[in-house]
């Protein structure tokens, strides 16, 4: 009986072995594991009736589950996982700026783990929208100005992701480089219709090798499954319904094409022709059956559509592995927050370290003072879809870090300074503005006719649309600002729309809105700073347009008086300290852009008045991208620390005491003004565009090709970076495909460094290289040219390279 029961087990051991072999057997071979992700999505496309393949081409999944086909469930991204119990991961410009392949690979995995333990099995990024212009508002979301590095970190992503078996959806395809008119204006006062997105105007050259080419390096490398296509238009075609843009995509997609929310499909017939396989992100979009059997969409296109959407989920494993059921609440880690601190740590940019400002190691430091927007107030993460917020109990504030992380006896004095980037808590009051301000209203955006209501307020703070006005409005404010106390006001204009404020004649404050908090994240007002003289009226004009906003219209004017200014108290905090730590930020994301790279509000006055009081201060700048920096040769140090997540106060102490070395390396060019860069606003034919057409016309001179070639010299160029560790880049050697280049450390700590390779005309990166040593250490960086014969440089920034002929 024994050996019989043995015998029995063996036995079932074989069958279950044989599972594949039953499955093609009882003619089911897509559940064989062993074949092609292709071959298993013919055959059960093959399987499917001509309803079923419809049902799936409409999205409808429920429809086809008797096939044990799994439905596509999405979660936001690219900035980790938009979901309660996900870890608030550093943002992807942050990951960018590490430079570390192995570290994206890394965080790939954490959001595949994340994605899939919330119950979802497609991951709505990584995002690689080229930082065309630095005022973008969704640059912290992305991967920097260069197709290479973006592409090179997000092919990492997706494959991490896709260990997972989760589909990682490239977005936003294509040209897709700001928020300002991205979705169109609202057409008419009653909301019925937008106008379309704003049209990009760019070669084909321009568009394959710098907004493609981060696509199809991932799709290649990382073997993407699923691509976005964006809100705006290229050369006439809304980018989800043009043939020849999503043709070229299915060339080399194994997997589908799926539409931005809302607005990127204006007609649905035309995108499921054009190449949109998957309708929408929870719904048909206004495709309909009827399309597809009054022979609208025909038979192979309908097909296509359904192998496509079956494709992704093969390829990526999320066919053969269920999500859990039900999902987890909470899937956030120790082992993932620790990723988070090292992609932190990996990712803060020292851009500038004199008299020993940095690290705080020095045992002569008994005090610190810690200024200006450091605790909850902190900037962690960007604002929208991309928005993961650390949830109570779980992020770290700089102040805790720092906190935590200094030497016994050292005292830390903080002091607020400034609020930073936030709506101003106090509205302008009525007796500042009496008699009152005089207001005119207009039936649509464009202040056209004559006003539909005028009337007299005594303060501006709309939370909704006035009684009286249509849907969609534009109005404007006039009157006098009588200051009750002389010197530097604050303003704050919290408006979801466009937006401009004029004092004394000057515009001071503009603004492109379409919320006052896009989804998620902080809020965006738009600032303003002005001397004023007590009792000295001036005149004020607010001018708003309804016409962005997607979540209803809202308008507010705030203030800070003179003597509510924390600048006074941070000044004597500084004086106190031996050190100066001082922390600005501003907030950006989703639905706006930038007006100026100025830093809000009295920040840099601030920071000038910390530096005048305490030659040792570190500046610590928690921004979306590139700001200008009046005071930077005033500062001792200036480390960028960008939005890092929930960890944030962890890795910022670790940097700032020197535990651990600051390792990123700019992804982006850091302009020293406005007006440098290709798309300044004295060109708004490129940036933000005019009559909603917006001209490429600068080329291939994207970021830091632009200023090689123009001979502008920005404040800090792409790819540069400090650290603790001192290394000389020796002799480069060439020898056919071959480059070598020696790199040492010549210090006394351990650090970081990025060995660069450049070519091409323009002249762009092709390869880095990301080394760390200890004291001491050397070693040898190895790289192929592709290409052939050809000149090539080598450097550790796109500044700082050393040519090697041909």
């Amino acid at each position: 009986m024994r050996r019989a029961a043995c015998w029995s087990v063996i036995v079932l051991l074989a069958m279950l072995a044989l599972v594949p072999d039953a499955a093609r057997a009882a003619g089911e071979p897509w559940l064989d594991r062993d074949r092609p992700a292709a071959e298993r999505a013919d055959a059960l496309l093959a399987a499917m009736t001509p309803a079923q393949r419809v049902s799936l081409a409409l999205g409808d999944f429920d429809a086809v589950a008797s096939l044990g086909i799994p439905a596509i469930t999405s979660t936001d991204g690219p900035n980790g996982v938009r979901s309660t119990g996900t870890t608030s991961l550093p943002s992807a410009q942050m990951l960018a700026s590490t430079f570390d392949r192995s570290l994206a690979r890394a965080y790939g995995e954490v959001v595949g783990e994340e994605a899939r333990g919330r119950g979802f099995n497609a991951w709505l990024g990584p995002a690689m929208d080229i930082a065309r212009t630095p005022l973008a508002g969704r640059q912290p979301e992305n991967l920097g100005e260069d197709p290479f590095l973006a592409g090179e970190t997000a092919a990492q992503e997706v494959a991490g992701a896709k260990a997972r078996h989760v589909i990682s959806t490239l977005k936003h395809y294509v040209a897709n480089n700001q928020e300002t008119e991205r979705i169109g204006y609202w057409r008419d006062p009653t909301g019925e219709a937008r106008t379309p997105g704003l049209n990009v105007i760019v070669s084909e050259r321009v568009l394959r090798e710098i907004y493609e080419a981060p696509f199809k390096r991932v799709i290649a490398e990382g073997g993407a499954n699923a691509v976005m296509c964006s809100y705006n238009r290229v050369n006439g075609e809304q980018t989800c319904e043009s043939p020849s843009l999503l043709a070229d995509l299915h060339e080399t997609l194994n997997g589908y094409v799926v539409p931005d929310f809302g607005f990127a499909v204006r007609d649905p017939l035309a995108a499921a022709n054009a190449g949109v396989d998957l309708p929408a992100l929870g719904g048909a979009d206004g495709r309909t059956a009827e399309m597809f059997s009054s022979g609208q969409i025909s038979p192979q296109r309908r097909d296509d559509i359904a192998r496509r959407i079956l494709l992704a989920l093969f390829d990526s494993g999320a066919f053969d592995d269920p999500l859990p059921a039900p999902p987890a609440q909470v899937v956030r880690t120790p082992e993932h927050a620790a990723l988070a601190t090292r992609v932190a740590e990996a990712g803060m940019v020292l851009l500038r370290n004199k008299r020993h400002t940095l690290p705080l190691d020095d045992p002569g430091i008994r005090s610190i003072a810690v200024i200006g927007p450091s605790g909850a107030d902190a900037m962690y993460v960007t604002g929208g879809s991309a928005s993961v917020p650390p949830e109570e109990g779980t992020a770290v504030s700089p102040l805790q870090g720092i906190t935590a992380r200094a030497p016994d006896g050292v005292g830390i004095d903080v002091a607020q300074g400034s609020l930073g980037d936030v709506p101003l808590p106090e509205l302008v009051p009525a007796s500042a503005l009496a008699p009152g301000l005089s207001a005119e209203y207009f039936a649509g955006g464009d202040f056209q006719g004559a006003p539909v209501l005028s009337r007299t307020e005594p303060a501006l703070d709309h939370d909704e649309t006035p009684a009286g006005v249509t849907e969609h409005w534009s109005a404007r404010w006039t009157g006098t600002l009588t200051p009750p106390e002389t010197g530097r006001y604050r303003l704050s204009l919290l408006s979801a729309g466009i937006a401009r404020l004029y004092v004394d004649g000057r515009l001071v404050g503009h603004g492109y809105r379409e919320a006052t908090r896009f989804l998620a994240g902080p809020e965006y007002p738009i600032d303003a700073s002005v001397e004023l003289t007590a009792g000295r009226p001036v005149p004020i004009r607010i001018e708003y347009s309804s016409k962005s906003e997607l979540f209803g219209a809202q308008i507010h004017l705030s203030w800070q008086r003179p003597s509510q200014s924390r600048i006074a108290a941070a000044v004597d905090a500084a004086k106190r300290a031996d050190v100066a730590i001082v922390f600005a930020n501003n907030a950006q994301g989703e639905g706006m852009d930038r007006a100026t790279l100025a830093l809000p509000g009295d920040q840099d006055e601030l920071i000038a008045a910390v530096a005048k009081a305490n030659p040792r201060t570190a500046v610590v700048l928690n921004t979306g991208g590139p700001v200008l920096m009046p005071w930077l040769h005033d500062v001792g140090a200036v480390l960028q620390s960008w939005y890092p997540g929930q960890q944030y106060g962890a890795a910022l102490a670790a940097v700032l005491f020197g535990d651990a070395d600051p390792g990123g390396r700019l992804p982006v060019t850091f302009p020293a003004s406005d007006e440098q860069g290709p798309a300044p606003p004295s060109r708004p034919e490129r940036y933000p565009g005019v009559n909603g057409n917006e001209r490429y016309d600068e080329g291939l001179l994207v970021g830091y090709r632009w200023y090689d070639e123009t001979g502008q010299e920005p404040l800090f160029p792409f790819g540069y970076g400090l650290s603790y560790a001192h290394f000389e880049i020796g002799e480069a050697h060439r020898d056919g495909e071959r480059v070598t280049v020696k790199v040492a450390n010549t210090g006394d700590r351990s650090g970081t460094t990025v060995v660069q390779l450049y070519g091409g005309e323009p002249r762009g990166l092709e390869d880095y290289e990301k080394v760390a040593l200890g004291p001491g250490e050397a070693t040898t960086v190895a790289f192929r040219v592709a290409g052939g014969r050809r000149e090539v440089w080598v450097g550790t920034s796109s500044r700082d390279l050393r040519r090697l002929g041909r």
